[in-house]
C-alpha cells in the first residue's frame, strides 16, 4: 500500500515546482506513513505468531506422544541388580537393552551353538523324519566327554534335533552336521553364513556342538540370534520339552533325557526358548527368552562360575524386574 502511494504521489506531484507538492509531502509524512508502517507491523506480529504455533504444534506432538508410551524400565535402578555373570544383556520386546554388562566382547558360548546348528538345519528344509545313525565320526574328540548315544544309535534327524537342544547331546548335533548334504565343514561354513546374516558380526564357529572354544559371541549378538530362534516352533518347542524318551537300538528300552535348564520345573517361570552351556573356557551360560511381570524378555548369561549360577542371576532379574515396574 506504501509503494502505491509514493507512485501516485510522484505520478501527480513529482515536478519540484508545483505549488501544492510541499504540504501533500508534509500530509503524508504526519499521518500516512505512520499508519501505513503500523498496519505493516500488525500484519507482520500476525504472521509470525501464527508461524510459531505451527511450531509449536509440530515440536509439542510427538514429545506428547512419547511421554503417554512412556517405557515400563524407567523406574528400574540398574545399581540393585548385582549379577555373577561375566557378561550379561536383557533386551524387551522391541530388542532394546533394559540391563546392558559386558555386550560387546566375543567370548567362548559352548552348546549356546546349538541354536545355530538348529536354525540352519531347518534353513536346509531336510526331511526331519529321515533315520540318522551315530558313528565314530560323531565322537568328540575335543573335550573328550561322553554319549548315552553309542555307536549304531539309530533316530531320525528331528529326534536327534530335540536331543541336541533340549539335553545339549553332542554327539547327535554332530551327527546333524555330518549327515547335511555337503558335510560337516560345508555346515559349519553355512553356520557362519547364518550369523552374518542375523548381524551377529562378533561370532564365529568352528563345530556344530559347541565343543570347540573357538565357537564364540558377544552377549549382544547372542540376543540377536535367541530372538531369530523364536521365529522357529521346534526350536521353542525342543528347548522348553522337560523331558523325552527315544529307542535308538533295536530290542532295547527307552532311553530318557532331560532339559538341561533347571528352571523348566519352576512355576514361577513362563520361558518360551531356552539353552545352556558350559566348558572351562565359556563358563556356565544360559540364554532364555521368557516373559516376567507380563514383558517379553531376552536374557543372556555368559560365564558364570559355578553350576547353579546362571539359575540364580536368572531369579536375582526376575525378583529386580518384578520389585522395580
Amino acid at each position: 500500500m506504501l509503494n502505491k502511494l509514493l507512485i501516485a504521489f510522484n505520478t501527480r506531484f513529482g515536478q519540484s515546482t508545483h505549488p501544492y507538492r510541499p504540504m501533500v509531502m508534509w500530509i503524508m509524512k504526519k499521518f500516512l506513513l505512520p499508519c501505513c508502517l503500523s498496519l505493516a507491523l500488525i500484519a507482520g506480529s500476525g504472521m509470525a505468531a501464527e508461524k510459531a504455533t505451527r511450531l509449536a504444534k509440530l515440536e509439542t506432538g510427538p514429545a506428547s506422544g512419547q511421554n503417554a508410551a512412556q517405557s515400563p524400565w524407567e523406574s528400574l535402578n540398574p545399581k540393585k541388580l548385582q549379577l555373577k555373570s561375566s557378561a550379561a544383556l536383557i533386551l524387551d520386546e522391541q530388542g532394546d537393552a533394559v540391563y546392558a554388562k559386558q555386550t560387546s566382547e566375543a567370548q567362548p558360548i559352548a552348546s549356546i551353538t546349538k541354536l545355530m546348528t538348529a536354525m540352519v538345519i531347518l534353513d536346509s528344509e531336510l526331511d526331519m523324519q529321515e533315520k540318522i545313525t551315530i558313528t565314530k565320526e560323531d565322537r568328540d574328540l575335543i573335550q573328550l566327554t561322553g554319549s548315552r548315544l553309542q555307536y549304531g544309535a539309530t533316530l531320525t534327524r528331528g529326534q536327534m534335533l530335540q536331543l541336541a537342544l533340549m539335553s545339549s547331546e553332542n554327539r547327535a548335533a554332530a551327527a546333524l552336521a555330518r549327515t547335511w548334504p555337503r558335510g560337516k565343514a560345508a555346515f559349519v561354513e553355512a553356520m557362519n553364513k547364518k550369523a552374518d546374516s542375523l548381524g551377529m558380526h562378533s561370532s564365529h564357529f568352528n563345530d556344530p556342538a559347541g565343543l570347540d572354544a573357538g565357537n564364540v559371541a558377544s552377549a549382544r549378538d547372542l540376543g540377536k540370534m535367541v530372538r531369530a530362534a523364536m521365529s522357529y516352533p521346534l526350536i521353542r518347542k525342543a528347548t522348553t520339552t522337560r523331558s523325552a524318551s527315544v529307542y535308538p537300538y533295536k530290542g532295547r528300552g527307552e532311553l530318557r533325557f532331560s532339559n538341561t535348564n533347571r528352571l523348566l520345573k519352576n512355576k514361577d517361570w513362563d520361558i518360551q526358548l531356552s539353552k545352556t552351556g558350559y566348558l572351562n573356557e565359556a563358563g556356565r551360560c544360559l540364554v532364555m527368552h521368557t516373559e516376567i511381570a507380563d514383558q517379553p524378555l531376552t536374557i543372556v548369561l555368559l560365564n558364570s562360575f559355578g553350576k547353579l549360577t546362571p539359575f540364580g542371576d536368572s531369579n536375582r532379574i526376575r525378583k529386580w524386574i518384578e520389585s522395580g515396574i
